[in-house]
Parts: C-alpha cells; sequence; structure tokens
C-alpha cells in the first residue's frame, strides 16, 4: 500500500503511537519513530526492523520549534521525502477542575496536546507542499464530542486539534495535501492500565462503552492508515470517531 512512502508518527514510544507506527510500516512505508522518550521509540523502532520494516528513531520534543523542524529535516534528509505524517503525542495527566487547575498544569498541556500538533504541521506542510502532496492525521480525542469534569486543559486542547485539523484541510486541499483527525475513544495503553484503579473505574469504563471494551492501539492505527491511504483520498477535514460507539450515544 505504501511502497516508497513515507511517514511521520509522533508519540511512537508506546500506545496508540507504537500501534500506529507499527501500522504504517507493516503497510510499506518507511517510519520515523519520534517521541521524547528515545528509549520507548528505539523499541519501536526495533520491532519494526525484526518485521522487515524500514525505520529510524528520531528524538523530538513537539513543544520545542527547532526540535520539530529538525525532525521533519531528518526524515527529508534519511528518506528524501515525507508523506504522511500521524500527529499523535499527547498527554492527559489529572489537572483537576478548572479552579484547582494551575497555570503550569495549563501550559504543559496546551503545550504538547495543541501546539505540538500546530507546530508538526507547520514543518509538515511544507515539506508536503514541496513534494506535491501528502496527508496529515491529528489525534484528537472522544471529549472532542463529549466532554467531562476534571480535566480542563486536556479538553481545550482536543476540541483545539479538531479546528486546527479542519482549518488546515481547507488551507491545502487545493495542494493535494489531506488533513484529517481521529477521535480515539478509552484505548487500553500502558498510560491507561497505570491509572486503572486510581483515577478510573475499569468495570464502569467498560460498561460505559456500547461494544461492553476497551479500544486496542491497532484498531486506532488502522484507522490513521486508512485515512493517509489512496482508498481515503477523499477525505478530508474529517473527524472520526473511532471509539466503539461512545459518542453516538
Amino acid at each position: 500500500m505504501f511502497a516508497g512512502r513515507v511517514a511521520i508518527v509522533t508519540g511512537a514510544s508506546s500506545g496508540i503511537g507504537r500501534g500506529s507506527a507499527l501500522a504504517f510500516a507493516a503497510a510499506g512505508a518507511s517510519v520515523a519513530v519520534v517521541d521524547i522518550d528515545v528509549v520507548g521509540a528505539a523499541e519501536t523502532t526495533d520491532a519494526i526492523r525484526k518485521a522487515g520494516g524500514d525505520a529510524e528513531t528520531i528524538r523530538c520534543d513537539v513543544t520545542d520549534d527547532s526540535d520539530v523542524a529538525a525532525m521533519v529535516q531528518t526524515t527529508v534528509e534519511r528518506w528524501g521525502r515525507l508523506d504522511m505524517a500521524h500527529n499523535n503525542a499527547g498527554i492527559s495527566p489529572h489537572t483537576g477542575d478548572t479552579v484547582a487547575c494551575t497555570k503550569a498544569d495549563w501550559d504543559r498541556v496546551i503545550g504538547v496536546n495543541l501546539t505540538g500538533v500546530w507546530l508538526c504541521m507547520h514543518h509538515e506542510l511544507r515539506a508536503m507542499l514541496e513534494l506535491g502532496g501528502g496527508a496529515i492525521v491529528n489525534t484528537s480525542s472522544g471529549v472532542a464530542f463529549k466532554a467531562f469534569p476534571g480535566q480542563p486543559p486536556y479538553l481545550a486542547s482536543k476540541h483545539g486539534v479538531v479546528g486546527l485539523t479542519k482549518g488546515a484541510a481547507l488551507e491545502f486541499a487545493e495542494h493535494n495535501i489531506r488533513v484529517n483527525c481521529i477521535c480515539p475513544g478509552t484505548v487500553l495503553t500502558p498510560l491507561v492500565e497505570q491509572k486503572l484503579g486510581l483515577l478510573y473505574d475499569e468495570q464502569f469504563m467498560r460498561q460505559a462503552n456500547p461494544m461492553k471494551r476497551f479500544g486496542e492501539a491497532a484498531e486506532i492505527a488502522a484507522a490513521a492508515v486508512w485515512l493517509c491511504s489512496d482508498a481515503a483520498s477523499f477525505v478530508n477535514g474529517a473527524v472520526l470517531p473511532v471509539d466503539g460507539g461512545t459518542v453516538a450515544g
């Protein structure tokens, strides 16, 4: 599917990002495996290579403009092009409600989840314009449809990702660049597993989903791969829930 094409996946050290990097590689793409956690990213890279794929680990703090610029430059220098990107890096720390949340909490979450996505697109789009086309998928969240209390910067950032996605989709459609967004439901990633029993009630969360289960990273990755594929050539500016039907209710 993606033979000869190159993809960037951020937040690829574990969870959805690792699943996405593996999926793009399995579909034939060369993959820049990007994360601030280089140990985890290197494990993802190793897994791709052991499966016969082509990947490189790139350390990047998505809140740092120079880091993001270098990430894209390194990718293009390594493979000569950039066709696809899954901007997935994000955090969801417990911040408390709108009164309890501190300015430092706010800045950190907005910096990674929203500014980070904008910075990635800012540099990725330049490379894609030079190439003459491309596809970008940003990770938002089901909370962009249905809010919940206790994490105001997370809610704001994920709503913001939807707006960034739609705007960029309109701006670059005539340049053969598509920009879409996926909104995962609860996926059993290492981050979620750490919170089960502490912040999350596992049984309640399972029962709250119409399919009575958590999602898997591979299921989210499959949506990202499809959105970047030629099969989705007329899909642009879409905001796609991948959540077992949660936001439908």
